[in-house]
């Protein structure tokens, strides 16, 4: 039985490809969560004004990966120590959080995020917050599989900070 998982770590575009090779994983959408205006549209949550943020909605077979996985995946493609964007891409539509859509995802996001600040691999403060999930809406089509639609654009936004970063503090 397929399962989802609702994640934000800037921008979308970057948050699609570490999800989509992993194995177990069915499809990876690129969307707007967390707002309060129904299908919003690019333009408008690039305006800030709608309080959504840029995710990825995850579908998955649990039989192959889990959710604690997802997690682990979803920290090493951030800066948990960022709460206002993520590497170049600033605002609160970028604004890391994971969204958790019953008890069990919380425990097990509130565990790993305890674990992380435990670790000692980050000097300031981890301050993901893990949110209740609210609707998702799917971006537009050209938002979706970016990577392998604009490989050379991908390329450029990756080199805006995210994959330095992912080196220096996840490898």
């Amino acid at each position: 039985m397929e399962k989802t998982a609702i994640f934000a770590g800037g921008c979308f575009w970057c948050m699609v490809k570490p999800f989509d090779e992993q194995p177990g994983i069915n499809s990876v959408i690129s969307g707007y969560t967390g707002g309060h205006v129904p299908n919003p549209t690019y333009e408008q949550v690039c305006s800030h004004t709608t309080g959504h943020t840029e995710a990825v909605e995850i579908h998955y077979d649990p039989e192959i990966v889990s959710y604690k996985d997802l997690v682990e995946v979803y920290w090493r493609q951030t800066d948990p120590t960022d709460a206002m964007g993520q590497f170049q891409d600033r605002g609160d539509n970028y604004r890391p959080v994971i969204f958790v859509q019953n008890e069990e995802e919380r425990a097990i996001a509130e565990q790993s995020k305890k674990d992380l600040e435990e670790s000692g691999r980050f000097d300031e403060p981890i301050v993901t917050q893990i949110e209740d999930a609210q609707p998702f809406y799917p971006a537009e089509e050209y938002h979706q599989e970016f990577y392998k639609k604009d490989p050379l654009r991908f390329q450029m936004e990756e080199q805006g900070g995210r994959e330095k970063f992912t080196q220096e503090k996840w490898q």
